[in-house]
């Protein structure tokens, strides 16, 4: 199979991680060109992975060769450059969330609609070992039918180590916008569509203070929802919680748990590739570790590329494609005004769950 060839718009840090798999590991990918607002690092990312131009977004888009624009920009930026690109023709993938409000998400799936282009992006790591694993053994039906699962991300935001954490607690930030996207992929790959939800959300502290470097000491106003808590009915029937939150100093509780009708599973951490994968059947006296049924365990973001561009070749569904990602957005959204407008929202969109991978 010919290789896509493939543009990275953005060389932040987010940008090595792409870079290597995309010319390490995924061997139906071919970078030819990156480019970013700071062309120097540009430069730097195409000298240190062997890519053969460094250059403008506008001349990276007016390259007829290639077919996927990998979009790592910041988010607010998402929209403006996935749309630029589907204009020139290009394929899209981008890093999460997909837009920033519903309205910029829905253009980018029409535009790509009418143009017969694709649309996708991160989270891919529902694609790796661990998830793949779990997606598997709830499809042998090892823990019985799905009837609820819960998923936490606590910590106390990022202005303690991030270089530059303002982003997180201004519009489009916060813990839901943040991390997610990683928890709801994860649960749409395994449980399917959501249809209904509701939240509660809360500011606790107004005013965050940096004491990371370079900018310790700057005072950061709080603009979005630091401690969301939300419900979600699956158009299976279960019940899905989630908690995300930037307030909590210390928790135990567990990253993503599955109940079954015939037993228990503990997902791995769906920010990253891996394991371990536990269930806990009915009648057992301990948890068991499952052997992963899948490999890319270790951090393998691009993968999700890497399937975009099969698609391509073999005129097929890819698997972390948009209209999950719009699921997830609305999903999102749907938190905040819930618990903005104190009722249940039912959601306009959905996705089909994407299919599950083979097994090499």
């Amino acid at each position: 199979m010919d290789k896509v060839k493939v543009g990275i718009i953005g060389c932040g840090n987010i940008s090595d991680i792409y870079l290597h798999n995309c010319t390490k590991v995924f061997d139906n990918l071919e970078v030819i060109a990156c480019a970013d607002i700071i062309h120097k690092r540009a430069e730097e990312k195409a000298k240190q992975y062997g890519i053969q131009k460094a250059c403008s977004v506008d001349e990276l888009l007016d390259n007829p060769d290639i077919e996927i624009v990998i979009n790592l920009t910041i988010p607010k930026a998402h929209a403006k450059v996935c749309l630029a690109a589907l204009e020139a023709d290009k394929n899209v993938y981008v890093e999460k969330p997909l837009a920033i409000t519903r309205d910029e998400g829905k253009e980018i799936i029409e535009t790509a609609e009418e143009r017969g282009l694709l649309v996708g992006g991160a989270p891919d790591t529902f694609l790796g070992g661990g998830l793949q694993t779990c997606r598997k053994i709830i499809d042998d039906g090892w823990i019985g039918d799905p009837i609820a699962a819960t998923a936490f991300m606590l910590n106390h935001g990022h202005e303690s180590w991030h270089p530059d954490p303002e982003f997180y607690y201004k519009t489009g930030g916060g813990p839901m916008f943040d991390m997610g996207p990683y928890y709801l992929t994860a649960l749409i790959s395994l449980m399917g569509p959501v249809k209904r939800v509701t939240g509660s959300t809360r500011i606790t502290f107004s005013e965050r203070t940096i004491t990371s470097q370079p900018k310790a000491g700057t005072k950061i106003k709080v603009d979005v929802p630091t401690h969301i808590a939300g419900v979600m009915e699956f158009d299976s029937g279960a019940i899905g919680t989630i908690l995300t939150s930037f307030d909590v100093w210390a928790s135990q509780l567990p990253r993503i748990e599955i109940y079954g009708t015939a037993g228990s599973m503990i997902v791995p951490d769906p920010n990253t590739f891996g394991g371990p994968v536990l269930i806990k059947r009915a009648g057992d006296e301990d948890w068991v570790e499952m052997p992963l049924s899948h490999g890319y365990s270790d951090n393998s973001r691009g993968i999700g590329v890497s399937d975009m561009a099969m698609a391509l070749r073999e005129d097929t569904a890819h698997r972390a494609n948009g209209n999950m990602m719009y699921h997830v957005l609305d999903i999102m959204h749907g938190f905040h005004d819930a618990s903005n407008e104190r009722r249940h929202i039912l959601l306009e969109s959905t996705c089909k769950q994407p299919s599950a991978l083979p097994i090499n």
